[in-house]
């Protein structure tokens, strides 16, 4: 079942993924090399619960009956998505995505962004930038009248005729009350197929896109999924509701994108 949100639930809607992105904003300034991701964890665990609302990602239960322990997944090289953050310091060189959720006054907000811890290679920035790119190519496509299958596909010609692989395992969803409600978001797919768009709809849209090919791992703690062949993964995902004709990102990568350039 799909549900249009009314005018005052989206604005609840971004006030929820205003606070995700300050959230990822205040983690910024602290990425760099030397910081472990536990510490990454507390910051955002803090800075939510200090605002009022909770991280939904922790308690978060997965079909293999373990519960997500901390409230950002940190997801460092190799390792795609569902990270989970540890005691390890992040190394020069290395890029991290760090993915968060919250709920706010019962509405959550939803989003992720790839970090470069110190100087990153030429190939990470350019797996980044794709990732990033074909974010906003999905998002272009979210207008009523369209389809879900037009956001896929998007996504999934941007990777691919950069030979970058796309994740087929895991999709991008509706969002609402509840973190994850229908419609499922592919980052692969046919133009013109799927469910059809419509005003009051809000998507959580959010390529994950692999340096080398798309097969992935489950590691042993049962979160990590990581590239089967050791290439790095990007993940960049924004909050959108399709609003009054057009669309409306609810999340915000603009704070982070001037600290990020600050630090460059």
């Amino acid at each position: 079942m799909i549900y249009l949100k009314t005018e005052d639930e989206i604005e609840l809607l971004r006030a929820a993924n205003m606070l995700v992105a300050n959230t990822l904003a205040e983690i910024a300034k602290m990425i760099r090399p030397g910081v472990t991701t536990q510490q990454i964890d507390r910051l955002a665990e803090e800075f939510i619960r200090d605002h009022g609302a909770i991280p939904t990602f922790k308690g978060f239960p997965n079909p293999y009956g373990c519960d997500f322990p901390c409230s950002v997944c940190t997801s460092v090289n190799d390792v795609v998505v569902h990270g989970i953050p540890d005691d390890k310091p992040l190394q020069d060189g290395d890029i991290v995505s760090v993915d968060c959720g919250t709920k706010l006054n019962g509405y959550c907000g939803d989003s992720c962004y790839t970090f470069s811890v110190g100087e990153v290679s030429e190939e990470a920035k350019s797996l980044m930038k794709t990732t990033k790119e074909a974010l906003y190519k999905g998002i272009s496509q979210a207008l009523p009248g369209h389809r879900i299958g037009d956001i896929s596909f998007a996504i999934q010609n941007h990777v691919e005729s950069s030979d970058y692989g796309v994740l087929r395992e895991l999709v991008g969803h509706g969002i609402g009350r509840e973190m994850h409600e229908d419609p499922q978001v592919p980052n692969y797919g046919k133009a013109g197929n799927g469910k059809q768009l419509k005003n009051g709809m809000c998507i959580a849209i959010e390529p994950m896109v692999t340096q080398y090919a798309r097969e992935i791992v489950l590691k042993e703690d049962q979160w990590s999924i990581a590239t089967k062949d050791g290439g790095l993964g990007a993940h960049f995902e924004h909050t959108i509701a399709i609003h009054n004709g057009k669309v409306d990102i609810l999340s915000s990568f603009e704070e982070i994108e001037k600290i990020e350039q600050s630090k460059h």
